[in-house]
């Protein structure tokens, strides 16, 4: 059989168990068996070959100790303590709170690496406050579900370590390539939300102005972020650390912040425990099954074929960059990013690397494509969380008022693509 008429029916097959419902990672493995089975008469005994090449992996193991780290600090009190301080110093911006949000999930971002728990948390945080002072609900939740993106590209970020270990490339230099982006973004974002403020005055009530003594003495309220963001932030690019050894230190830390908010008590660090254990568990289960599925592809020449074809078209160098970037976009508003990315990472790399592109670079112009992805219909994981806490808004009315934010993003991909350089100059400078 032709690897043409093989990849049409392997891809029919995923597409249809996704149809009906089952999970991406169970879909790429039966997927992934029945090529083992009937396409390439190889033994089962390949798929635990699989599973131990693809999860035995020292980086890798950063992933929990960061989603630990965010979970203890999620349920410290420490992000309302933050959210209240930020209020001092960001607050008088115009649309206020709008502005807060998306200044604190970039510092949240630093801590979790997680889009969702950053919603969860936000929608239960600033939305009750943002109401309270008569915010317009469309500003209120833009804000916080485009904001809660920034804690898939803010450093630690839990799909630059995936895809770290995936392609091989350091984690260290992705977390320096994402910072540079990550601040430009940010500050794309706020002055988003000024000018929409600025479009619509009703949106948004007049901020007050604090006094300068309330903003030093809310810098008290800071300190522990940035006393853990730079411990482990820092002990990576000083070289100090590996990733998975600053997660470590990063993850003591916050249980050492809990204790001294008082919040640190056996439910809590059990809760932080289970967290980590479900969503590495979770992540481990695709990283299996795409590793598996994509071992079927490439052996049977599937990958060749579609990057090849890729490559002859008539398009150039940045006509080839933009169907890329519209199959993402495509793609994001039907699969989980980390899904997406491991499934089209054999097929995308050989075309990069073939047009001059750097793997580190990739890296993180895609989280800013997967971060897309989480607030576009109708299967944003960003929409449905925040749904899943405010009930009584719709998630087509969520991904309504995300969009005058989503264009933003948008436009952030296409600066990454026209200057690289953005990404790669802090990497250069640390290594």
């Amino acid at each position: 059989m032709s690897p043409e008429l093989a990849g049409i029916i392997l891809v029919g097959g995923l597409l249809l168990l996704l149809g009906l419902g089952v999970e991406i990672a169970i879909a790429m493995g039966v997927i992934a068996s029945m090529s083992l089975l009937f396409f390439q008469g190889k033994s089962l005994i390949q798929i635990a070959w699989t599973a131990w090449e693809s999860l035995n992996s020292f980086t890798l193991l950063a992933m929990p100790l960061f989603i630990f780290m965010g979970s203890v600090f999620s349920g410290s009190g420490a992000v309302r303590a933050l959210f209240g301080a930020l209020d001092k110093w960001v607050g008088f911006l115009p649309g206020g709170l709008a502005s807060v949000v998306i200044a604190a999930n970039a510092v949240f971002g630093a801590i979790s690496g997680s889009s969702v728990a950053a919603a969860a948390t936000f929608s239960l945080i600033a939305f009750p406050e943002m109401e309270r002072r008569g915010y317009a609900p469309r500003l209120s939740i833009g804000s916080i579900a485009v904001g809660g993106t920034l804690s898939v590209l803010v450093p630690p970020s839990l799909i630059l370590i995936v895809y770290g270990s995936w392609e091989n490339q350091s984690v260290a230099r992705l977390f320096a390539a994402a910072m540079v982006p990550g601040i430009i973004l940010s500050l794309l974002l706020l002055l988003t939300v000024m000018f929409w403020v600025k479009l619509s005055p009703d949106m948004a009530p007049q901020p007050p102005r604090a006094s300068w003594k309330e903003r030093f003495l809310a810098i008290k309220q800071l300190v522990p972020w940035i006393g853990v963001v730079a411990a482990v932030l820092g002990s990576i690019f000083g070289g100090l650390m590996t990733p998975t050894e600053a997660a470590a230190l990063g993850a003591v830390l916050s249980l050492i912040i809990a204790w001294g908010y008082g919040n640190l008590n056996y439910k809590m660090v059990k809760e932080s425990f289970l967290t980590g254990v479900r969503v590495t568990a979770m992540i481990g289960f695709i990283i299996f099954a795409a590793r598996l599925l994509s071992f079927s592809f490439q052996d049977m020449g599937i990958t060749q074929k579609i990057s090849s074809y890729i490559l002859s078209l008539p398009l150039g160098k940045y006509g080839i960059m933009t169907f890329l970037v519209i199959l993402y976009l495509i793609l994001g508003m039907f699969f989980d990013s980390l899904a997406m990315m491991l499934l089209t990472l054999p097929f995308v790399m050989p075309v990069l690397i073939n047009l001059g592109y750097d793997p580190i670079w990739w890296g993180v112009t895609f989280v800013v494509l997967a971060e897309i992805g989480l607030i576009t219909p109708p299967f944003g994981l960003n929409l449905f969380t925040i749904h899943g806490v405010l009930p009584k808004y719709s998630v087509v009315f969520i991904a309504r008022s995300s969009l005058p934010l989503l264009g933003t993003m948008i436009l952030m991909v296409w600066i990454l693509i026209f200057f690289p350089k953005l990404s790669l100059w802090l990497p250069k400078i640390l290594y």
